[in-house]
């Protein structure tokens, strides 16, 4: 019997929305407070910014799968994701501060970045994994239309500090990649991973 439900083991309204819109159904399988998510998210040594977004992912799904077993949970699909924004071999996490977010935004300026997000989908099939990765250019923006946009709220929380589906998207002149992907789940690739291990959508 292929299954019909899958867990999305993430707190991103965005993987949500992109999850409804593939037309999947899903419960959401959330860290317990004793978790520490953020340990999962520490970069090693020298570890380049693919590597660095796979393992992490890696690790999330690894958690999420134990949470499922320690809950008493019904076997089903476990999804997860994680996204990080790089210049060069530069990983660019969520912002620590609004200074913080606007240093960022600056160096990002008038550039070429890479987005990447990875995706993990572990089933009673095995784990299966895939990497979209997307290149974004900003125009050139200067210092105070970048502190108009901290100011928001909306890059606290973001890796890179910026939503492409928000204000920052007057910022995005060109993008070689995913969409989806660059919000934080890419569908291409999210729906093969599915597919693979027999969900039904």
């Amino acid at each position: 019997m292929s299954p019909s439900i899958l867990y999305l083991a993430s707190q991103s309204p965005r993987r949500r929305e992109l999850l409804t819109q593939l037309g999947a159904t899903y419960e959401l399988l959330l860290a317990d407070a004793s978790e520490d998510a953020e340990a999962l998210e520490a970069v090693l040594p020298g570890e380049s910014p693919d590597a660095y977004v796979q393992r992490v992912c890696a690790l999330k799904a690894d958690a999420a799968l134990q949470r499922r077993i320690r809950r008493g949970l019904a076997e089903a699909p476990i999804l997860t994701s994680d996204t990080t924004v790089c210049r060069g071999g530069d990983i660019l996490g969520k912002p620590a501060d609004a200074d913080d977010a606007a240093r960022m935004l600056a160096s990002l300026s008038g550039t070429t970045h890479r987005v990447l997000t990875a995706v993990t989908v572990v089933s009673a099939l095995g784990a299966r994994h895939a990497l979209s990765i997307s290149h974004v250019t900003f125009r050139a923006m200067d210092a105070a239309e970048i502190a108009r946009y901290v100011a928001s709220g909306e890059p606290l929380g973001k890796a890179g500090a910026y939503g492409i589906q928000g204000r920052a998207a007057e910022f995005v002149a060109r993008i070689d990649g995913s969409y989806s992907g660059i919000m934080g789940l890419p569908l291409f690739e999210t729906a093969a991973l599915l597919r693979e291990a027999g969900l039904r959508f």
